[in-house]
């Protein structure tokens, strides 16, 4: 058993919308097949991954370090003895080969997009959905298939007005959400504050808002907002300030009751920590939004459960960024607490399996082998263009 080939194309996802911070209209992502010589029903096993909007296509340093050290690996020292298979966790330790400590960036993003191609070709070689693989291997024994979605939109859009922004966020409540998300920090606090108003007029009981600021304000901005905040029942305020001033993050805490959410963009189980030690997040009500995609994927995600577990934080507290399968199947097996989803963004990599639909804020997985790329029409016609 080998792997025989890893293929890399650089596919956009541009959009013309903007949050706080950046802009998507030039926005790539790296698509990813790793190609076995395992055969089911007369077809080799491939394994499909991408990384998460926001950060950009890997493919050169998919090519250039991280797929040649794979293939001129011993294919016997990728293997699991034990369960005749691929091992995520020596594939991993391969494209680490000397690599430095530190410096997480963009290998970070890289090694995630080639890991979620290998957990969706060691279930699919098990013939099992990741998420009752990883249940059996490093949870409970028994998925959870059900899971909390919550729709992230809300961004600034030229020509966009409130009412449309209305529009927008009316379109998933009736989709099924429960909860939905808008971005901040990008207009002035008045003008962030009338758009807050008015989503909030569209939402009814049992139905809430989370604004995200992606890291845009420095310590003072952070905490004004926070005091407009605090004047509304929101599910959560997220990322105020840079992912890594774990200072500011700790002081905010000091001005907002309500909850908070942060962590998309720390890439390293060693940064989760640093921000479960140092940034003031509350375990009984903040939220923890690490990415497998964007931080050497789940092999690396596993370190970081297992870290949190030694501050006493639950797996429940954990809501992915990134609205993709890979995380509702880490969600679903491991019992987290939800993960993001675009509705009508960044498709076809955004979403769900075909006839999935959202019903009181949660989706239910079906049983497809792998993460279950292949039961989403048009995802899968993207990636089968790599086979």
């Amino acid at each position: 058993m080998k792997i025989i080939d890893i293929r890399e194309v650089t596919k956009p996802i541009a959009s013309p919308i903007r949050n706080a911070f950046i802009d998507f209209s030039k926005m790539t992502l790296s698509l990813v097949a790793v190609v076995t010589d395992v055969f089911r029903d007369g077809h080799p096993v491939v394994g499909f991954g991408f990384n998460s909007n926001g950060r950009y296509g890997q493919g050169a340093l998919i090519r250039e370090r991280f797929r040649s050290r794979l293939l001129e690996a011993a294919p016997e020292t990728l293997l699991d003895p034990d369960r005749n298979n691929l091992d995520p966790h020596r594939i991993w330790d391969c494209m680490m080969t000397n690599e430095k400590p530190g410096g997480h960036g963009e290998r970070s993003v890289a090694v995630g997009t080639i890991d979620m191609a290998i957990w969706d070709v060691v279930a699919k070689i098990e013939e099992k959905p990741l998420f009752q693989l990883l249940a059996e291997r490093y949870g409970s024994g028994q998925a959870q298939p059900k899971v909390f979605v919550y729709a992230a939109g809300g961004y600034y859009y030229p020509g966009k007005d409130n009412r449309q922004l209305q529009d927008e966020m009316r379109s998933y409540i009736d989709r099924g959400y429960t909860v939905v998300k808008l971005k901040i920090g990008g207009a002035s606090l008045a003008e962030d504050i009338s758009r807050i108003e008015d989503v909030l007029k569209v939402l009814g009981p049992g139905q809430q808002l989370a604004v995200d600021a992606n890291g845009r304000f420095d310590l003072q901005t952070a905490i004004a907002y926070a005091r407009a905040l605090s004047n509304y029942d929101l599910f959560w305020y997220e990322e105020a300030g840079d992912p890594l001033d774990f200072e500011l993050q700790a002081e905010l805490s000091n001005h907002y009751a309500g909850s908070m959410a942060t962590g998309e963009n720390l890439f390293s189980m060693q940064d989760a920590r640093n921000l479960i030690r140092y940034g003031g997040m509350r375990p009984d009500r903040d939220w923890l939004q690490f990415d497998c995609a964007l931080s050497y994927g789940l092999v690396e995600y596993l370190r970081t459960l297992e870290m949190l577990q030694g501050y006493n934080w639950s797996w429940q507290r954990c809501i992915p960024h990134g609205g993709h399968q890979m995380s509702l199947n880490i969600a679903a097996g491991l019992g987290l607490g939800g993960n993001e989803s675009y509705p009508d963004l960044f498709q076809p990599y955004g979403g769900f399996p075909d006839g999935v639909a959202v019903v009181d804020g949660h989706i239910s997985l079906p049983e497809l082998p792998g993460i279950g790329f292949e039961g989403k029409t048009d995802l899968y016609r993207e990636m089968s263009s790599l086979t």
